[in-house]
């Protein structure tokens, strides 16, 4: 028996010891308790602090004021936003919005617990999220959330509205509530759309017409009087039997207002139509993060500059001034080439006569303005600026069956281009011929990565034949002067709510799409179309800054543009009718589009600093013949070629230009080995 080893005692595992020998039990309830007592406290400071904001209110409600780049307040979210006290809305208005929005609103503690019942059975049947919002709830995402639906955000509603209900009375949230809902058009308030509808204050509407604008609140884009008058004629009766069967109005009442014949007025207008289109294009954006809500209070941070946006506006007036074409459009963009961010915006000739923004909205063919990108895919497949094309007059292919042949605009027709003249000429046929030797495919890679999509496989794609808005055609142009990177256009950088927390942020998107070597070879080619090529009337404009670009022609003379950059700035400009027709009989885009081009960036040359434009360490720098693009002789006019490794060096020496006696005698002695060597070869063959 002494031999026997007595059984070791059981040992706890690790964990238990390190928690003084608590039970899995005590273990879980604990951080049960730790976590709802954290939970706790989150929710009640989140609490206490909109009650802060809640209370805030009793001294009025703020507006959401956009921000410009600068740091400074430039506009409200709304323009047409008349607030009146209570007394001054009609009471017939008054009972509309609560019969068919809210009709126990005056019974209900801000949560309706019949409609949230009813609402919740609909949602578990459905899987939705919806519905059982009272006219507190509304108020409370108006002035406080998001419109996305969840049902975190529907918990949060609730709250904010049981805390309208306790800091407020029914008739301030009722005052507050008609004062901010939306009710199309981008028209906030009824006494704003009353006098916008019927040219009249809110408290002088009749039954008929609260019916209908009280009718608007539940789809305000979809039943806008407009656009859409039956639809919401239509809805406006459904209100007036909501009032009827609430006891508001009788029988006789509901009949005769759905028999009134009602008359409204134009669509309403901006009250200040200074940069209107920029305004307009930054409250869409807005309104695509947070709904058609009008949040009280927050800031609105935006790329744009108000200084530069006024040059634009300024630059766009003075040229169709110039023109003096009637109904001829122009839209303008001005983005900051290594952001993206966007600095100015014109959609079109006057915002009071017409608000569709063309700079955004308008898709048109942007001609020869597209041959960048064909030319920059060539020199990423190897290609040199000073790689020659050759036979060009011959170019031709098939399309459809049948051969086409491109045409120059001009009378001339060189057959022997380098890429860098055929490009500052913007020759129809070297372009067509550069496609062909490097395939659609990859000159289609390249614009869908700098943001040119749904462009047609064809082979006019070199001249522009596709379809973008100038602000796509003028984000893409950004990837040559910053470098080979495409920027994704941002107008808004970020948001802040009441309290002064980030309800949004929107940081610069850039990714690569072309080595640094090649958007610098692309850009020195860009820069000869100012400095001696098509668009060389820039500098008898005025223009002294480093900036390179190309003009854009379509057939006909439907579309004229010019887009072009500076280190500080990348520019688009377009120029035409709404239906594509004829703008003159020599309408090209240097003569409509590139002067309003070069107003605007000499308007802005304090604004938007330029510098020169650093080639990356990884081009060779090679002096040759400005002229004849060989290797320079002493009377040649000589520049300065970049050359990416790989690229082939021109081998000969200028013959155009006399040069000294060495240069001479090297010439006829290359002459002299090229014709021994030629003879050799037949022999040996």
């Amino acid at each position: 028996m002494s031999g026997l080893v007595p059984p070791a005692a059981p040992t706890r595992p690790r964990w238990r010891e390190l928690l003084g020998g608590l039970s899995l039990p005590d273990l879980v309830a604990g951080l049960v308790v730790t976590a709802s007592a954290v939970l706790g406290a989150v929710g009640l400071f989140w609490v206490g602090r909109h009650a802060v904001a809640v209370h805030r209110l009793t001294r009025g409600v703020g507006d959401t004021v956009f921000y410009g780049a600068d740091g400074r307040p430039w506009f409200p979210l709304v323009e047409q936003r008349h607030d009146v006290p209570l007394g001054q809305i009609a009471p017939a208005l008054r009972s509309a919005v609560v019969a068919v929005e809210d009709h126990r609103f005056h019974r209900h503690p801000g949560v309706d617990p019949i409609a949230f019942a009813r609402a919740t059975w609909h949602n578990l049947r459905t899987g939705s999220v919806q519905g059982g919002s009272t006219l507190s709830q509304q108020l409370a995402r108006t002035l406080f959330l998001s419109t996305r639906r969840s049902y975190a955000r529907k918990a949060k509603e609730a709250v904010l509205a049981v805390l309208l209900e306790e800091i407020l009375t029914k008739d301030q949230i009722l005052e507050m509530y008609l004062n901010r809902v939306y009710l199309s058009g981008g028209v906030y308030g009824v006494d704003a759309m009353s006098r916008s509808l019927f040219a009249r204050p809110a408290k002088d509407l009749g039954l008929a017409e609260s019916a209908l604008v009280a009718g608007l609140i539940r789809a305000p884009s979809a039943l806008s009087p407009w656009s859409n008058w039956d639809g919401a004629r239509e809805r406006s009766h459904v209100v007036l039997a909501r009032m009827r069967a609430e006891g508001y109005i009788t029988e006789a009442a509901e009949r005769q207002a759905r028999g009134a014949r009602l008359a409204i007025t134009d669509h309403p207008r901006a009250l200040d139509a200074r940069g209107g289109y920029a305004k307009e294009f930054l409250r869409a954006q807005f309104r695509e993060r947070v709904g058609e809500d009008h949040p009280a209070d927050w800031q609105v941070h935006t790329t744009f500059l108000p200084a530069v946006q006024a040059a634009a506006e300024s630059s766009v007036a003075r040229g169709l001034a110039r023109l003096g074409i009637p109904d001829l459009q122009v839209a303008l963009v001005a983005l900051d080439p290594a952001t993206g961010d966007v600095l100015a915006l014109v959609g079109g000739s006057d915002f009071t006569k017409s608000s569709f923004n063309r700079a955004v909205r308008s898709r048109r063919q942007p001609g020869s303005a597209f041959k960048p990108f064909v030319y920059a895919a060539a020199l990423s497949r190897g290609l040199s600026p000073v790689t020659v094309l050759r036979d060009l007059q011959g170019v031709a292919v098939m399309a459809n069956e049948e051969e086409w042949a491109p045409r120059n605009s001009g009378e001339e027709a060189p057959d022997v281009l380098t890429l860098r003249e055929a490009l500052f000429t913007s020759n129809n046929q070297a372009a067509v011929a550069l496609q062909q030797r490097v395939g659609s495919g990859d000159v289609l890679r390249l614009a869908r990565g700098a943001g040119l999509r749904d462009l047609p496989d064809v082979p006019s794609l070199a001249l522009g034949t596709g379809l973008a808005t100038p602000l796509e055609l003028t984000a893409a142009f950004a990837m040559f002067p910053n470098g080979g990177y495409a920027v994704e256009p941002r107008a808004i950088s970020e948001a802040l709510d009441a309290e002064g927390d980030v309800a949004f942020r929107d940081p610069p998107v850039v990714r690569r799409v072309l080595s640094d070597a090649v958007a610098f070879q692309t850009l020195s080619m860009l820069r000869d179309v100012i400095d001696r090529g098509t668009g060389s009337s820039a500098r008898s404009l005025g223009l002294r800054v480093p900036a390179g670009g190309k003009t854009g022609t379509t057939d006909d003379f439907k579309d004229a543009w010019f887009v072009g950059f500076t280190s500080g700035v990348v520019v688009g400009v377009w120029v035409g009718f709404d239906q594509p027709a004829t703008i003159d009989h020599d309408g090209y885009g240097a003569r409509l589009a590139l002067p309003i081009w070069t107003d605007f960036v000499r308007r802005t040359e304090r604004l938007l600093p330029a510098h020169d434009f650093e080639p990356p360490f990884d081009l060779d720098e090679v002096e040759l013949c400005r002229i004849t693009f060989q290797r320079p002789v002493a009377d040649c006019p000589r520049y300065v070629e970049y050359f990416k490794t790989g690229d082939e060096l021109p081998k000969g020496r200028c013959e155009l230009h006399r040069g000294s006696f060495e240069d001479r005698a090297g010439r006829a002695f290359g002459r002299l080995l090229g014709r021994i060597g030629r003879r050799l070869k037949r022999i040996l063959d």
